[in-house]
């Protein structure tokens, strides 16, 4: 396999110089492909072909990782995005070239080296932790959980002196089937709502459960919905009221736009015994 194959099937179009070494490709080809403009050198140390990401590209001329939800993005996670790149670079890195990305210098739990671009979960979870509001975060952290990305056991064997990832950790659970879900659970427990999760009625989960009666079910992205599953879900709902149940059901906009809207109808639905039997 030649070096430039190499570098884009295996290493995503971008691969550290000693890794290619390793490899058993030669200093002479990998001057060849420079030459060639087949590679381009990103700070001496990364090869990188057209194929190269441009964030792992960005990274590689900051001289750091992918950090907090940027890393997070990376690995598959769900998160809220906040439009700038998260960079984390070394404390003694004044080298580093990180441009308009926002800069982490916090050291995460998992010691991480100079052949990799991108935090690995478990540090890109610390650095979320203590830079996103809580509920973004608590949504992140359980994402990775419910992904098996990393073990709440895990997790709770790690030392940390952080504040909110112990605050985070101490709510995770693996009951949330989206992240838009961890949500509306977080902010309900802030203002003293109990809710129960993944509550099976009429043979199906509900997404929330309040008290006895009333429901609360999630709507995730509607283009990732078929129409046989939304309608599976409104004849549900339409169960659940013959049942006796009040359902609420929200989409993904009215939670992260609208919750004060939701929030409201909900504590009136309280104020009116709706969640008793």
């Amino acid at each position: 396999m030649g070096l430039l194959e190499w570098i884009d099937r295996d290493r995503g179009g971008i691969a550290h110089t000693h890794d290619a070494l390793r490899m058993g490709y030669s200093t002479y080809a990998i001057r060849s492909a420079v030459t060639a403009g087949n590679v381009v050198r990103v700070r001496r140390s990364w090869l990188a072909t057209d194929r190269a990401p441009k964030l792992l590209r960005d990274a590689a001329e900051a001289g750091g990782r992918l950090a907090c939800v940027t890393a997070a993005v990376h690995h598959g996670l769900w998160t809220l995005d906040d439009g700038r790149p998260h960079l984390s670079v070394p404390g003694h890195a004044g080298h580093a070239r990180p441009g308009q990305a926002l800069v982490h210098w916090s050291v995460g739990p998992v010691e991480a080296h100079r052949y990799e671009l991108v935090e690995p979960v478990v540090n890109a979870l610390w650095q979320i932790a203590d830079c996103r509001p809580f509920e973004e975060a608590f949504a992140t952290w359980e994402s990775a959980i419910r992904s098996s990305r990393v073990a709440l056991e895990s997790l709770e064997r790690i030392p940390t002196r952080s504040t909110m990832a112990r605050r985070i950790l101490g709510a995770c659970s693996q009951l949330s089937d989206s992240g838009i879900e961890s949500i509306p659970v977080a902010r309900l427990r802030r203002i003293g709502i109990a809710v129960r999760q993944q509550i099976v009625i009429d043979g199906h989960s509900v997404d929330v459960l309040i008290g006895d009666r009333l429901v609360l079910q999630v709507d995730g992205y509607e283009f990732h919905r078929s129409p046989a599953q939304r309608r599976a879900d409104i004849a549900h709902d339409r169960r659940l009221r013959l049942m006796g149940y009040t359902v609420l059901r929200v989409d993904y906009q009215q939670v992260l736009f609208g919750w004060e809207t939701v929030e409201a109808e909900i504590r009136t639905a309280l104020a009116q015994g709706l969640h008793h039997r």
